[in-house]
């Protein structure tokens, strides 16, 4: 099933924002754009990497899960001098336990200005009940 929301940029209709299959949700890469806008936001890597994990999130969020399903990262960088500058937002936004994450040195993405993409991998939750949830993914051993 194909995911969408109007709270995340919108891509061309060669790809998907993310799909569904089963309980897992495979998003496509989030960028530093805004909703309806065809240029890259945020003029450094600690902007544009706070803006593709909103963008990230809401669409999660429109799939019915939240950055804490998420189980694996991957995150392309222009420049790997940028990596620490990128933690310290990414830790923001993600809490032990983290999901796992690929960090990976590109020579450039779509756009030039553009200096990040994320792209996940989350668990639905499974549904509640009366007494709360039935199980949470992320429990801590």
């Amino acid at each position: 099933m194909e995911i969408r929301t109007d709270k995340a940029p919108a891509f061309p209709t060669i790809l998907a924002q993310a799909r569904r299959s089963g309980n897992l949700i495979f998003t496509s890469g989030t960028v530093p754009m805004l909703p309806g806008q065809k240029n890259t936001t945020g003029s450094n890597i600690t902007e544009q990497t706070r803006l593709s994990l909103q963008n990230l999130s809401c669409v999660l969020e429109a799939a019915g899960a939240r950055l804490d399903n998420v189980i694996k990262v991957t995150v392309y960088l222009t420049d790997m001098k940028d990596y620490s500058a990128m933690n310290a937002v990414y830790k923001q936004f993600f809490k032990p336990p983290m999901p796992a994450r690929t960090c990976v040195g590109v020579k450039e993405l779509a756009l030039p200005q553009m200096r990040i993409e994320i792209e996940a991998v989350a668990e639905i939750p499974r549904e509640t009940n009366e007494s709360g949830p039935v199980q949470t993914r992320r429990e801590t051993a």
